[in-house]
């Protein structure tokens, strides 16, 4: 399935690159490879899953119009790839979501519906409205064809680091309900055995790392109150945590001031613009070099849709 996602997006898909940095490298006391998945279409990696659902879709069930529930990320990846298709679109969106993604949601041509992330059941309001309008639901991680999507970082990721001569490292991935660390780790499986996912989450928000250590899947207490909001979510998914805890390593967990640190030095070293969500597992990287094994450590920055007030603030606290 990921190598049929490949196929269908190509074209259409921006092959990120492998960047590094001697600043970097000596912060973390390692080399450090760092995959920009903040300059993919739409800032993050989520148009990848999104394509590739979209895509994938009988083009009678996609003329009807499809349905995601997102804080931004994977509903802007939704709506690029199903306005290209010339689907109608819907996205529902906590009203505590950064003001430029739900801008750019609206702006890349879908209907915005907000909700209150700390008191509503997303999941009802979306069947609600696939009920009532004849939607077809693409889920933000829990999808076969969102994981495949999101599964062709990996391959590039396999591909990139043979040529730079490293075949084993520790790769780290930002986590919210686990697609793209599922994703990445099964590619990784195919085309480069010895690199490894670790999942990286903020703290108070570590219910991938916590489910991995149980062996059970265990939820957030909260549903908000993080700078990191982009990869926020209640549990790891049904379909997304057997996979991860297969073929990944213990997860990480690192602070918000960690993951504002790491967005200024991205910016700084990189001249990469990364959300705090987007920038967790270079911070871990960065600052939790003793939980990390080997002298290469490849990183994914996944999103780059920060706004104008948390960017600031990330570059006067953490001025270089």
């Amino acid at each position: 399935m990921i190598r049929a996602a490949q196929d269908r997006l190509d074209g259409h898909v921006r092959r990120t690159p492998l960047l590094t940095s001697p600043f970097l490298d000596e912060i973390a006391g390692r080399r450090v490879w760092v995959k920009p998945e903040c300059l993919q279409h739409t800032g993050s990696f989520k148009f990848r899953g999104g394509w590739s659902a979209v895509s994938a879709m009988d083009p009678d069930v996609r003329a009807r119009g499809v349905l995601a529930f997102s804080s931004g990320n994977h509903g802007q990846g939704v709506t690029l790839a199903a306005t290209r298709h010339g689907a109608p679109v819907v996205i529902v969106m906590p009203s505590d979501a950064p003001k430029m993604k739900i801008d750019n949601t609206r702006a890349l041509g879908a209907e915005v519906v907000l909700y209150d992330r700390a008191n509503d059941d997303r999941n009802a309001i979306a069947a609600e409205l696939s009920t009532a309008r004849g939607l077809t639901l693409i889920k933000p991680f829990d999808e076969p064809q969102v994981i495949a999507g999101q599964g062709t970082c990996g391959l590039e990721i396999a591909e990139q680091a043979k040529s730079e001569g490293v075949t084993n490292a520790d790769v780290l991935v930002c986590c919210g309900g686990g697609g793209f660390a599922s994703g990445i780790a099964l590619a990784l499986e195919a085309d480069a055995p010895g690199l490894r996912v670790r999942p990286v989450e903020p703290e108070g928000f570590d219910d991938m790392a916590r489910s991995l250590a149980s062996g059970v899947i265990e939820s957030n207490s909260r549903r908000a109150g993080s700078l990191c909001d982009a990869i926020i979510t209640p549990q790891p998914g049904d379909l997304t945590f057997p996979i991860i805890s297969r073929l990944a390593g213990p997860g990480l967990v690192v602070s918000e001031d960690e993951a504002l640190h790491a967005v200024a030095l991205a910016f700084s070293r990189l001249k990469l613009v990364a959300e705090p969500g987007g920038a967790v597992a270079l911070a871990a990287a960065l600052f939790h070099g003793d939980e990390i094994e080997g002298g290469d450590v490849i990183v994914t920055i996944s999103g780059g849709n920060v706004d104008a007030d948390v960017f600031r603030i990330a570059l006067e606290r953490f001025a270089a």
